[in-house]
């Protein structure tokens, strides 16, 4: 029997998949745990459209990830700390001051997604890398000035 897998199982399937299972198998536990609808000619349409709007919308996403990264990628950042007399600072600048620079210059970016090759404590000029999703990763330069 030809079944659509309505969540993943195990050893089966993963959701949206379409598979032949036993009618047994099929019927007293899939269908019965609302694991599996029958593969007829509606739920066989329903899965290909739901299909297709996925991966429309996952299309959509990377375009737009592409899209902040071109406008991310090679852009300054410049973020004043206060310091001491020996020039070192009171703290470290860590990814939460970068996204709040970021905020204001009009991107919405994460402090986790701010990669930081380590943590900053004199001035300077820095390269920070920006991870916007698992594909896309953008430079930026951060200049840490007193």
């Amino acid at each position: 029997m030809k079944v659509v897998l309505l969540k993943d199982v195990k050893g089966s399937g993963k959701a949206g998949d379409v598979i032949e299972a036993k009618d047994g198998f099929a019927r007293n536990y899939l269908i019965k745990n609302g694991l599996a609808k029958a593969a007829d000619a509606a739920a066989l349409n329903e899965n290909r459209a739901q299909k297709e709007a996925e991966k429309y919308h996952k299309d959509q996403l990377l375009k737009a990830n592409r899209e902040l990264r071109e406008k991310l990628d090679g852009k300054q950042i410049t973020v004043q700390v206060k310091s001491g007399e020996s020039g070192k600072f009171f703290g470290a600048v860590t990814g939460k001051e970068i996204a709040e620079k970021l905020a204001e210059m009009g991107f919405d970016i994460d402090k986790k997604k701010i990669q930081l090759q380590s943590n900053i404590k004199v001035a300077g000029v820095y390269p920070v890398t920006v991870r916007i999703s698992a594909e896309e990763t953008a430079k930026i330069t951060v200049n840490i000035i007193n």
